[in-house]
């Protein structure tokens, strides 16, 4: 007897082993826990979070809504499943802040959440409320008017339908960028990030064209109106589109990113909303030198496999840097002295810990319209860098004003209005 047990324990030994190697080589294949291969471009500081139950930490390619065969993602009336209908008292229940009519949130849907810390609430979402029942509304409270006339390139400095607190690590608010797209690799049923872009038309995206060139536009999806890449529970829906057609810049270097600039045209347009507009664009000679820009993205918080890709979408100001003196700083790096910036380059950056980085690619550097206030243009597309976030080395985009020509050329074989992106 004694033996036959000390078999049968033998037997589930080898057998649990087994499948915890399955299970490991499962959750490699996939998070992609390996972090070769991914395209190098320069993003804001780490996260620190003063919550002592953390949540989950995006894994290093992130994998962003899988969606259902339908082609849908979410769950019924844009909620994160059974967080929802989580019971936080008698006759409460956790509901998303702008479904629940007391007076945490205001009739003009100004609310107030904290980012990523603990607030005591008994909801497990943060952007979920302990709602008394008889408050919960089928309808959300949002009556969100923006402050802006119609047309590209306006800001939502203050949000749309809320505000942040807390927002110590350059979180942007939600809809604060609403050009931003996030570029999806489609496999299977998942979809990985890869890059960013902006919006340039409802059915036209502007990104780098290392972050699409040799890849089939079936297997791209672009995102519009993202914000947390780990919730669905946002106050507005965000919206996929498939790629119909690629092109990038012919003369186009893979080995040196010159003329590192891509249009894309979907198989459909997106709703404009206020989570989803278009950027404008600058004109052929147009300067940005020492203005003061943003660059957005998911990229990670630092160089090298320490960084983490962020979970929400971040921002960073910096100034845009003088080709020449751009040049000079980059030939103090391991370019060396001979290093030449090419033309078709801006520089912007410069300032310790302020700059984008891997996995921002393809994402857009956007700076004021003088005279116009919170309203932007697309100065650059984040290409390359040495490092991240090192003072005195500026990142380095692809020069949308200088490249004007070749975008309009091309969106004009797709007969694309330029009131889509002129302001």
């Amino acid at each position: 007897m004694i033996l036959l047990n000390c078999l049968v324990i033998c037997l589930c030994i080898l057998s649990c082993g087994a499948q915890d190697t399955s299970l490991d080589k499962l959750i490699s294949d996939i998070f992609k826990t390996d972090d070769a291969g991914a395209s190098s471009t320069p993003s804001p500081s780490p996260n620190p979070n003063p919550n002592p139950n953390p949540l989950p930490r995006p894994p290093p390619t992130p994998v962003v809504n899988p969606k259902d065969s339908s082609g849908n993602t979410g769950s019924e009336n844009g909620g994160s499943g059974s967080a929802q209908y989580q019971s936080c008292g008698d006759q409460k229940e956790c509901v998303p802040r702008w479904l629940c009519a007391n007076n945490t949130i205001n009739n003009d849907g100004e609310g107030i959440i904290d980012i990523r810390i603990d607030t005591g609430s008994p909801c497990q979402n943060y952007l979920d409320l302990c709602c008394d029942l008889p408050n919960k509304r089928k309808d959300p409270i949002f009556n969100y008017k923006p402050d802006h006339p119609e047309g590209c390139g306006y800001q939502n400095p203050e949000g749309v339908g809320f505000k942040i607190t807390g927002a110590v690590n350059q979180e942007a608010e939600f809809g604060e960028f609403p050009w931003m797209l996030a570029i999806l690799r489609e496999e299977g049923n998942l979809n990985l990030y890869e890059c960013g872009g902006a919006l340039l038309a409802p059915n036209v995206v502007l990104t780098a064209a290392h972050c699409v060139h040799n890849k089939q536009p079936k297997s791209i999806v672009v995102r519009a109106g993202e914000w947390d890449t780990q919730t669905q529970n946002e106050i507005r829906n965000h919206e996929d589109r498939y790629v119909k057609e690629i092109i990038y810049h012919e003369q186009f270097s893979k080995g040196t990113l010159f003329n590192d600039v891509a249009v894309m045209l979907l198989e459909g347009p997106f709703t404009l909303q206020d989570n989803i507009q278009t950027v404008c664009l600058p004109n052929l000679g147009d300067t940005f030198d020492f203005d003061r820009c943003y660059a957005t993205g998911w990229g990670k918080n630092k160089f090298g496999k320490d960084g983490e890709y962020q979970v929400i979408l971040k921002k960073v100001d910096m100034p845009v840097v003088p080709n020449q003196q751009c040049q000079a700083n980059l030939r103090e790096t391991r370019l060396g002295r001979h290093f030449n910036l090419h033309e078709s380059f801006i520089c912007a950056g410069g300032e310790k810990d302020k700059d984008t980085c891997k996995g921002d690619g393809g994402s857009p550097l956007v700076c004021p319209i003088a005279g116009q206030s919170n309203r932007f243009m697309s100065a650059g597309i984040v290409a390359w860098g040495i490092g991240c976030g090192e003072e005195n080395i500026p990142g380095v985009y692809a020069n949308v004003a200088k490249l004007r020509p070749w975008i309009d050329s091309k969106l004009k074989i797709w007969n694309i209005d330029p009131r889509h992106y002129t302001p």
